[in-house]
């Protein structure tokens, strides 16, 4: 790395090419002989494209595998990564693709690979330092020469995330334990002295942090459309609506009552009346009822209007598995001969390149219908210039990357977000929050009367 420390941030935006940048600067370090393997550590859904990038980009012989499947499956992958070549051809580069998730339980034969470069995509899936996969990619990184993390959003709730990311990048620009780094760079209060009030040494932290870090925006390199919100009104049915009202107040009673408000029992209030207000109600015991169908409805219009009427293509998030299933379904109805795709968590990753595809090609698929969290990251859908929130994400980060998805290299028209909103409901409180990048699953203990309350 030209840094001397051998360690880079690519703190680039969405849709400016980290990993087209990734492949070239692994490709003319193998072409100068300082790498001959590299291990990509990915989120899951973003594993099945670093072989595709390699076959488009690389011109240079290089051998990428993906660790994904049953145990062994994985394995065998790794040993081929490594294995001989034929004789006569070019010894390539090495690479290994594998998720976060499983990093520590692949520590040994991972260190056994012993990567010459590690490269962690979306880099701040190791922002939280108690994590398994992060003290597992930590303990990568020790050992390799090189270091690379790719993200347009290294700081996904506070200046925090930090310590763990740049641990893994280059351990000396931040030294000292993670309470020391708190200590200097975060103001904390409240009870215990463990609320987040802001950073503290923003000058220091932002010089240390860009020392090692290239950073790109797409205002800086792209022309890309504008981006139009709006906010769509879907009223519940009045039985639904009765319905809704009754579980928020019994929300704020058990709230009030109880011992202590943890962030998992408000999350859980907050989820149950985000679900209804979708018209799919799920119990305690997972069993799902169905009592609205005014977004479906609304759902039925859209696609109606821009698909069948106007031939246009759309994509609709949503991020409960009852509510895709329940869009799937008007939608087919909708588009008689026409056909739509989706992709959730039940989807096998080595199947999602090919329904991306089948969306982005055919012109006869006209919806893609994704759940928020499978579909946020590597995906390309600018065959769509229209997204349809059918529901949302309490996460501010995930929520901006699934905007991306059709608003990137590619995308000639105008983007327009439609967000479904139940007026007066949670969807308004969610979408406020949103709108100022506040995480709500970080800090719903401290304003969840808000979140609840008329």
């Amino acid at each position: 790395m030209p840094n001397g420390i051998g360690a880079c941030a690519l703190l680039m935006d969405m849709g400016t090419g980290k990993t087209l940048t990734t492949v070239a600067i692994t490709g003319r370090m193998y072409l100068d002989h300082k790498i001959r393997r590299v291990l990509v550590i990915a989120p899951s859904s973003v594993c099945p494209v670093w072989p595709a990038e390699y076959r488009k980009f690389g011109a240079f012989p290089a051998r990428v595998v993906v660790m994904l499947g049953e145990r062994q499956k994985r394995l065998s992958a790794l040993k081929y990564a490594s294995g001989d070549i034929l004789p006569g051809m070019p010894d390539p580069l090495r690479v290994v693709v594998i998720n976060y998730e499983s990093t520590w339980r692949f520590l040994d034969e991972l260190f056994a690979y012993d990567a010459d470069m590690i490269v962690c995509d979306e880099m701040q899936r190791i922002k939280s330092h108690t994590a398994q996969q992060s003290k597992a990619v930590h303990k990568l990184g020790d050992k390799a020469r090189y270091r690379l993390g790719l993200t347009g959003t290294p700081v996904q709730n506070d200046t925090r995330d930090l310590w763990s990311e740049y641990r893994f990048l280059a351990p000396g620009i931040f030294s000292g334990s993670y309470y020391a780094f708190e200590k200097r760079y975060a103001a904390m209060g409240g009870y215990g002295n463990h609320q987040y009030f802001g950073p503290r040494n923003l000058e220091e932290l932002t010089r240390k942090a860009h020392s090692i870090a290239y950073r790109v925006t797409k205002a800086e390199c792209l022309d890309l459309p504008e981006k139009t919100f709006e906010m769509r009104d879907v009223p519940l049915e009045p039985s639904a609506e009765k319905m809704y009202d009754q579980l928020r107040k019994e929300s704020i009673l058990e709230l009030e009552n109880g011992d202590s408000v943890t962030a998992n029992i408000v999350l859980t209030r907050l989820l149950r009346l985000q679900q209804l207000t979708g018209g799919y109600l799920t119990d305690d015991e997972g069993n799902v009822q169905h009592v609205s169908s005014a977004k479906l409805e609304a759902v039925s219009d859209i696609v109606q209007s821009l698909c069948v009427d106007e031939g246009k293509k759309v994509v609709i998030f949503t991020r409960f598995r009852a509510e895709l299933d329940g869009v799937c379904d008007v939608c087919r109805r909708v588009l008689g001969d026409l056909k739509l795709v989706y992709i959730d968590g039940s989807v096998p990753l080595t199947q999602r390149g090919g329904i991306v595809e089948q969306f982005q090609t055919d012109s006869n698929t006209r919806v893609f219908v994704g759940n928020l969290d499978a579909c946020a990251e590597g995906i390309t859908l600018t065959a769509s210039d229209t997204v349809v929130y059918y529901s949302l994400t309490f996460n501010a980060a995930k929520y901006a990357q699934s905007q991306d998805r059709i608003h990137r290299v590619g995308q000639r028209n105008v983007c327009t977000y439609i967000h479904l909103i139940v007026p007066g409901s949670i969807d308004q409180r969610i979408m406020n929050a949103l709108d100022k990048k506040i995480d709500l699953a970080k800090s719903v203990t401290d304003n969840w009367r808000e979140l609840l309350e008329a």
